[in-house]
């Protein structure tokens, strides 16, 4: 007897290692397959994150040099003739659109984008207050349209500085 039960206890382990054997690697392979999901999914948010930033940079790119280009025809028409509503309409809708394109970049862009992203709206910004107070003939101390003019072309400078930090951000730009 004491053979027989030996011989059924050695079955029931042989048994029971054998599943949990299977068990043990069937768990082992759902935890890879699970891991490998992961990565992908960290892989394709990395992606759309990377695609969405392009998109926004591209547009604030565009919209900043359209309203520092508004900016220097303002300047020109100012010197030129009698400002008009449809130019003042043209320079706030340049606004307007940098404007909206500065707020989405602010929701995705990194912390060094930002940093020269906020130096090109608030030299937009001072320009376009410029522009305004002497299209009003109100300049306030020291302003004039040569000053304008001076600070209007700065704005190249900036945008070149924030257009490197996308592309960097992008990984697309030189490294010097």
């Amino acid at each position: 007897m004491w053979v027989d039960l030996s011989s059924v206890v050695i079955a029931v382990a042989g048994v029971a290692g054998t599943l949990g054997g299977s068990l043990l690697t069937q768990r082992g392979a759902e935890r890879a397959k699970r891991r490998e999901i992961e990565l992908v999914r960290a892989q394709e948010e990395i992606r759309e994150s990377r695609a969405l930033r392009r998109t926004c940079y591209a547009e604030l790119n565009r919209e900043s040099r359209q309203f520092a280009t508004a900016l220097s025809h303002h300047l020109h028409v100012m010197r030129e003739r009698t400002v008009e509503d449809a130019d003042r309409v043209a320079l706030d809708a340049a606004k307007g659109a940098h404007r909206d394109r500065y707020s989405e970049a602010q929701m995705v862009a990194p912390d060094a984008v930002l940093v020269t992203a906020s130096a090109v709206n608030q030299g937009l910004n001072t320009v376009y207050g410029q522009v305004k107070r002497l299209e009003r003939d109100e300049p306030a101390p020291g302003e004039t349209m040569n000053t304008a003019t001076r600070e209007q072309e700065a704005l190249w400078g900036l945008l070149r500085t924030m257009r490197t930090a996308m592309r960097h951000d992008l990984g697309v730009a030189d490294d010097d």
